[in-house]
């Protein structure tokens, strides 16, 4: 594996988080806001290394991440950590704030906390709890709101929940889960292969 380039992390994190998009090289580029061409030799290569599935419908042809290669959810796993880690320095501060939560499965950071900054109002986070431990969450993101200026406004969601609403297409949620993953990644990764 060569070093991973900022459009190729881009492409397989928007394939990865949108689950309801088939994308061919077109309609990624436009996504990713790079050139055809550039999108197809990307996804050549990451095709030829295993990573991408491809399907032809008529002329056009359409990708997928190849979840029956664990390197595949290994790599998937380590670009969301990476966009983590390579957050604006005041998502980051909030991303470090979320980390502290122990009473959720996984946790994404999106809305306008990732477009605006310091101009958002408040903190959206998508949780994934398990309903056993929901109350202590709850306890957990009072608290936190309790020392913090801005309030976290989270959305819960079980396994089940977050199936279904993908499958249903659901804006709010298919929205939440383009942001940037906090921990969890190996959970999320779980859900979405299915």
């Amino acid at each position: 594996m060569k070093d991973i380039t900022k459009n190729e992390m881009l492409f397989v994190l928007s394939i990865f988080k949108s689950p309801e998009i088939e994308y061919n090289a077109n309609s990624i580029a436009k996504h990713i806001k790079i050139s055809s061409m550039g999108a197809l030799k990307i996804a050549k290569r990451l095709e030829k290394e295993g990573i991408l599935t491809s399907k032809r419908l008529g002329k056009a042809v359409f990708y997928k991440l190849n979840f029956n290669n664990d390197y595949v959810k290994q790599y998937t796993d380590f670009l969301l950590k990476r966009e983590s880690e390579q957050a604006d320095p005041y998502l980051k501060r909030w991303i470090n704030e979320i980390k502290k939560i122990k009473n959720a499965d996984a946790s994404i950071l999106f809305g306008s906390i990732i477009k605006k900054k310091k101009e958002a109002k408040d903190i959206d986070v998508l949780l994934i709890i398990n309903r056993k431990k929901f109350f202590k969450l709850k306890e957990e993101i009072e608290e936190i709101n309790l020392i913090n200026v801005k309030k976290i406004h989270p959305i819960y969601q079980t396994e089940k929940d977050l199936k279904e609403n993908i499958k249903k297409r659901d804006k709010p949620i298919l929205n939440a889960i383009k942001g940037i993953v906090i921990f969890g990644e190996d959970k999320l990764i779980n859900l979405f292969e299915k």
